[in-house]
């Protein structure tokens, strides 16, 4: 009898436990960090140095326009140069890959030749932030330099920062930087999302 009147709720509730909702997907970071990149194809912004050491490391950019412009956006491959003045020898690459992001940097001549030191860079270690990646050297990157004589730059740690749009004041920042110690070192610049300007010219080789 009692087995009689508890079939009916028992089933019920087998019914109701398969009904049950599946929880979504927790978002993933680095997507949303290529959406955000994605959303300024197209758009130049102009920007700042806003942390520089050792003092004097970046004299040759002072009094410079600088400027950066998303010019290239597919799914997995974002091509962003960084334009100094007159100087278009600098593109940053940022592509998915199978573990996680990559950032690279292309740099050319002006007769599109490519610099003895170029396309190095590094891949993310860790998930981020929508809103931040972080890309330590990698071990390509550290051969390239010490075979040029750069072993200060073995350490290397670069930044990428893209603000949502509805931020009280987005910016996209590119920092460069390395520990405490003899060879320390931060590069840090700001573009101001919120005003685009000209176009900037065709970067060099491309």
């Amino acid at each position: 009898m009692l087995h009689k009147i508890l079939a009916p709720a028992i089933a019920a509730a087998a019914l109701l436990t398969g009904c049950a909702t599946t929880p979504a997907a927790a978002p993933d970071p680095q997507a949303a960090f290529m959406e955000r990149l994605s959303a300024l194809c197209g758009k130049a912004f102009a920007g700042r140095i806003t942390g520089s050491e050792p003092a004097g490391a970046d004299a040759d950019m002072a009094g410079k326009p600088l400027v950066m412009h998303v010019r290239s956006c597919a799914r997995d491959r974002i091509e962003i140069p960084f334009h100094v003045g007159t100087d278009s020898s600098r593109t940053w690459v940022i592509t998915r890959t199978g573990t996680g992001l990559r950032l690279k940097h292309d740099h050319r001549h002006e007769d599109g030749s490519a610099d003895k030191v170029t396309m190095y860079g590094g891949d993310t270690a860790a998930s981020g932030t929508a809103g931040r990646q972080d890309f330590p050297v990698d071990a390509e990157s550290i051969a390239s330099f010490r075979a040029n004589g750069l072993d200060r730059s073995v350490t290397n740690v670069w930044s990428v920062e893209v603000s949502d749009a509805r931020d009280a004041k987005p910016v996209f920042v590119y920092e460069l930087r390395r520990p405490a110690g003899p060879t320390a070192r931060l590069f840090r610049v700001e573009f101001d999302l919120t005003r685009t300007v000209d176009t900037p010219p065709t970067p060099w080789g491309w």
